[in-house]
């Protein structure tokens, strides 16, 4: 990734595409109502790498060369290893201000039975060493892969709690098979909610759009315009007080695509991106 990693590393959020990740993005544009989970378990999926994840605030340096010290980033993995095997809980429907949806679902998976929980796991883990290189506190919205939730609500509030500087909320989308590419969501304006944010947001979206394109990966052809999505109805971003994306890394029921996502190489060159669009955003930002 440019001259930046050459020298050090950064931090972010990334989330699911069928159900809710910070929020849950779907395989439409529009609003839709809350993915229902199932009861027996998903498909087997990879083991995330043995890279330990930052859950708590932690000291940063102000070592010359770490242009993200002192800035704390949120990374969202979308869903949860676990999700399946508790329905009742991940269905509880919960305010995102602009209407109800559930508190999280199962995200979805390729073909072959990899789980976008554990692609949206380890491309979290990669991501963390490379954030924190560059000397930025990392806080993950959740702890490992073999849990259920958090809810929509709590994925939110971390980094709201932490006065984050930025958040995003990684996925992969469950859209139709012939359709290819990344796509990534923001807020729009909403009154009370997200008028403080949305611009930066927008920003935010922009810059990660721009790095991400450096993997390969297409810009999705079957969803959004142009690998933009704006929505009001993803709890991630109505509820947050921080700049905050989703990205959607590339459609896992697409048979090109899943065979990228779970590449270990594409999933560094993932987190690279991430790194790459964090610290571009926040080196112009006022």
């Amino acid at each position: 990734m440019k001259s930046l990693l050459a020298a050090s590393a950064l931090v972010l959020i990334v989330g699911s595409c069928a159900g809710a990740g910070m929020g849950g993005s779907t395989t439409t544009s529009g609003p839709v109502t809350p993915t229902t989970s199932t009861t027996s378990p998903p498909p087997t999926s990879s083991t995330a790498p043995a890279t330990t994840s930052t859950t708590a605030l932690a000291t940063t340096s102000t070592t010359t060369g770490e242009p993200l010290a002192g800035r704390t980033v949120v990374l969202d993995p979308g869903h949860n290893g676990m999700n399946w095997a508790h329905p009742e809980e991940i269905n509880r429907q919960v305010d995102i201000g602009t209407g109800v949806k559930a508190c999280n679902t199962t995200g979805t998976s390729t073909e072959d039975g990899y789980a976008e929980a554990s692609f949206t796991w380890e491309v979290a883990q990669r991501t963390v060493p490379l954030l924190e290189a560059l000397g930025a506190t990392v806080l993950l919205t959740r702890s490992d892969n073999e849990g259920w939730g958090p809810c929509i609500t709590e994925r939110a509030a971390l980094g709201n709690e932490a006065g984050a500087d930025v958040a995003i909320s990684i996925h992969a989308d469950g859209g139709a098979a012939e359709g290819r590419g990344f796509h990534v969501i923001y807020p729009p304006v909403v009154d009370g909610l997200t008028d403080d944010i949305a611009e930066d947001s927008q920003r935010l979206a922009e810059t990660l759009h721009a790095a991400y394109q450096a993997t390969g990966m297409p810009i999705a052809d079957y969803i959004a315009d142009g690998g933009f999505s704006v929505r009001d109805d993803l709890g991630g971003l109505t509820l947050s007080d921080v700049p905050v994306v989703f990205l959607e890394a590339g459609n896992m029921r697409n048979v090109e695509d899943a065979a990228l996502l779970g590449d270990a190489d594409f999933q560094q060159l993932i987190a690279e991106a991430i790194t790459e669009a964090v610290v571009t955003f926040l080196e112009t930002t006022p």
